[in-house]
């Protein structure tokens, strides 16, 4: 398994390279750092604003940035194979992407710093721009890093189901863990009361349809490496899915892949998940 970690100076990026090592045991690791010098990243604009000591500044930013890999390759397992390291000028989340492109990822891990939605759109983040631009599942690693014992799987429909069941059978946790298999019928308010019969009649179509789904997807994962139980109820589901968390160590969804414009206007349970629950989340592409 290949996996790319991003780390800066923040806490919440040490947090991620501890909890990669509690989550997997991968077989090669990629440390990624993005020297971010703002408006300065190019010489002719530090030329023009008459920057003194711009090329001081720029080696001392290197630096750092040597000095901040080592010491996250010193947290790294002696026993990890292959491990690289990647120091370059530039948007910290694009050098990322595309190191994770050139290694051929499996994952990409980052830690999130727990910015607001609001304040999350006005100055954006690395984590939330990796997340909408990764082409690989991300881990977005919050709170303190803990072992992977209690995980909680939420499936939306046959497809997430498809693609997550693909993702924990390929690559299984580095210890046996318990998964919580949810699936979340979204509640619905009926704007006719003469309607109820059919109303009531497509509740609990549903609901068998959401109950049969996470059946054949905990029958399919339920093995040596996971003990697995099930559960489907009703309610908005991305609060849901933040309530049901509780206690858990980690919350597996997959995203469906909306960007831009459509993810603004339609939202996304992955994203919104993201933002409310506690623990780290794994996001599925």
């Amino acid at each position: 398994m290949r996996i790319a970690i991003g780390v800066d100076w923040s806490d919440q990026a040490f947090t991620a390279v501890t909890q990669t090592f509690h989550t997997y045991h991968p077989s090669d690791v990629t440390l990624v750092h993005g020297v971010d010098l703002g408006m300065f990243e190019s010489p002719i604009v530090a030329q023009a604003a008459n920057l003194q000591g711009y090329d001081d500044y720029r080696n001392v930013m290197v630096d750092a940035g040597k000095q901040l890999l080592d010491r996250a390759e010193a947290m790294i397992p002696p026993d990890i194979g292959n491990v690289r390291r990647i120091n370059e000028i530039g948007s910290p989340a694009q050098i990322i992407l595309n190191t994770a492109k050139t290694v051929a990822a499996d994952l990409i891990v980052v830690g999130a710093r727990g910015r607001s939605r609001v304040t999350e759109v006005v100055l954006g983040s690395v984590s939330h721009r990796v997340l909408m631009h990764a082409s690989c599942p991300t881990l977005i690693v919050k709170g303190n890093a803990r072992p992977i014992r209690q995980v909680l799987v939420a499936i939306e429909g046959r497809e997430d189901a498809g693609r997550i069941k693909k993702w924990l059978l390929m690559h299984p946790f580095k210890d046996p863990v318990g998964l919580s298999v949810l699936t979340v019928v979204p509640s619905l308010q009926m704007a006719d009361p003469a309607n109820i019969v059919g109303f009531q009649a497509w509740s609990d179509a549903a609901m068998r349809y959401a109950e049969d789904l996470v059946k054949e997807t905990g029958a399919t994962l339920m093995g040596a490496q996971y003990t697995v139980s099930t559960r489907a109820v009703t309610g908005e589901p991305a609060t849901t899915v933040a309530q049901q968390a509780s206690g858990m160590d980690l919350v597996v969804v997959a995203s469906h892949g909306r960007k831009g414009v459509e993810r603004f206007l339609l939202g996304s349970v992955s994203h919104s998940t993201v933002h409310h629950v506690p623990c780290p989340i794994l996001v599925i592409r």
